[in-house]
């Protein structure tokens, strides 16, 4: 009897010590001379595990933590058993351009919208191209110089939103979440420029269940909310461990959706909000797509040569169009107004660049081409470096070496090997941005070979043919409006509460507390 029990225990005891031995073999072989980035230095930590990168990413410190070994090993790190980040924006164009760059990893994958690859998220630049195409001509140019009145009108509502708020504020000395209000000019702008029809997010209504209460735009004003706020905070969570293989990144994506930040019955609010605006959106462009003659002005606003009007063209189904309009919202909302609302924190705190900004601009003041305002000198200067500090996407920026493997500076790369550049770590470069923490839009006014690297190294939208596709949108954004806040006079007397915008550094930087306020006096 005593035999028989050894016999059925043995894979019980077996199994586990296999198991056991293979992770201390594997840890062993990943430190070893053997291991083929041995000749990449970095700490034995991350060298033995991914999930000390998952962990700093988790608690929303790695681009810190990697800046530390960078100053300790040098440009050139390792941060995972496959895994190096360098600090060299030389390094750029072969990661990020050359021959349409290294392929995304894998992991871009987590960042699917339910259930669908968008334009962001998909690896395969095969899959990615008919999607692009279809609505890369909406963020040409000619098409921004076309849209700029409906930019115009937003950003008009948007600073007598400000002006409003700091009435109240001096009249109070409340302070006013900063954030909330760039973040609704950019759901407006992007919205209701590349849909027809303008999610409302400066009405500052909450919208429940297709029902205005009368006493909503009043309790929004008080709480500093704009309704798609749950929806985009939630989405920038998904950084958190977006490193995670797929396997793993869904179990605890749905342990969020069930038990954390996901649960809370304000996200679920805003994510019905926002997916049955986009429903409504698709739908209208649906219906505009079936007329019997075409119309341009549309269903509602929302015409056949709108974002999601191309995008039913091009023979996305119902449901990808709306994920992809989803998405589009998220990422347009999230960062344009993360990066404005920084730039505006900058001015407040430095009330001289401000008077010689709008000094700039009296004198240009019968500028009205869009192009032409973006090369104003200080103003450029000013949006530059409002979006080298802003930080709105910090982390590391993974591609995979291809199969032919990668040589920099006479170091060898082997296939599959992750390698990466973080905006966090070439935007506050000392060797190229002289006193990197300080804000100085004069910087990017003086040429020479120091303006070239900077221009080299700012990638605050990424890099190469798989950089933002709204970029163009975004920038455009920035200069109107920091042109209408500081034309305006709306922005004299602001104060910042903090002295620096605090960060979680995930994928997605999340403001700690979800707030930048300013208090006008």
């Amino acid at each position: 009897m005593a035999f028989l029990a050894l016999l059925l225990l043995k894979p019980l005891v077996i199994s586990p010590l296999l198991a056991f031995t293979f992770l201390v073999l594997r840890t062993v072989y990943r430190i070893s001379p053997l291991h083929p980035l041995s000749h990449i230095p970095g700490p034995y930590l991350p060298r033995m595990s991914s999930l000390w990168l998952v962990y700093h990413a988790w608690i929303g410190d790695e681009c810190t933590v990697v800046h530390k070994l960078h100053q300790q090993y040098g440009p050139i790190v390792r941060t995972g058993p496959f895994s190096v980040d360098i600090a060299d924006g030389e390094a750029l164009n072969d990661i990020y351009v050359a021959k349409g760059g290294f392929r995304k990893a894998a992991f871009y994958g987590n960042f699917d919208i339910d259930g669908h690859k968008s334009i962001f998220s998909e690896v395969i630049p095969e899959n990615r191209a008919p999607r692009a195409k279809a609505v890369l001509p909406l963020f040409a140019t000619a098409h921004l110089r076309a849209g700029k009145d409906v930019l115009d009108s937003i950003v008009q509502g948007f600073v007598a939103k400000c002006a409003r708020q700091a009435e109240v504020s001096r009249r109070t000395n409340r302070p006013v979440n900063l954030l909330d209000l760039t973040r609704g000019l950019a759901v407006d702008a992007v919205t209701g420029y590349l849909f027809g029809r303008a999610y409302g997010g400066l009405e500052h209504e909450r919208r429940e269940e297709g029902e205005r209460k009368a006493d909503a735009k009043a309790k929004d004003e008080e709480r500093g909310e704009m309704s798609a706020n749950g929806m985009v905070d939630l989405f920038v969570g998904v950084g958190r461990f977006w490193y995670l293989p797929a396997w793993s990144f869904q179990w605890v994506d749905w342990l969020d959706a069930k038990f954390g930040v996901g649960s809370s019955k304000d996200v679920d609010n805003s994510l019905g909000l926002v997916d049955d605006f986009v429903a409504g959106v698709v739908e209208n462009a649906r219906l505009a797509l079936e007329a019997a003659k075409p119309d341009d002005g549309g269903v509602d606003g929302v015409t056949r040569a709108s974002y999601p009007g191309r995008l039913l063209s091009a023979g996305l189904s119902i449901s990808e169009t709306q994920a992809q309009c989803k998405d589009l919202i998220f990422a347009g909302t999230d960062s344009t107004g993360m990066n404005l609302a920084t730039i505006v924190f900058y001015l407040a705190k430095h009330p001289d660049i401000m008077e010689r900004l709008k000094a700039e601009l009296q004198e240009k003041k019968d500028v009205i081409d869009l192009m032409e305002i973006q090369s104003f000198p200080l103003l450029r200067g000013v949006v530059k470096e409002g979006l080298r500090l802003s930080m709105a996407n910090p982390s590391r920026l993974p591609r995979v070496v291809p199969a032919s493997g990668w040589a920099f500076k006479g170091i060898q790369f082997p296939a599959n090997t992750e390698v990466s550049c973080t905006p966090f770590e070439l935007h506050l470069n000392p060797e190229v941005f002289e006193d990197p923490c300080v804000f100085d839009p004069t910087r990017w006014i003086d040429d020479g070979a120091k303006s070239k690297e900077m221009e080299r190294d700012a990638i605050p939208f990424g890099l190469g043919p798989r950089q933002c596709i709204a970029r163009n949108l975004a920038t455009a954004e920035l200069f109107l409006a920091v042109k209408g806040l500081v034309e305006s006079g709306v922005l004299r007397g602001a104060q910042p509460v903090k002295d620096k915008i605090e960060i979680l550094e995930w994928f997605n930087s999340h403001v700690i507390e979800g707030k930048i306020d300013m208090r006008w006096v």
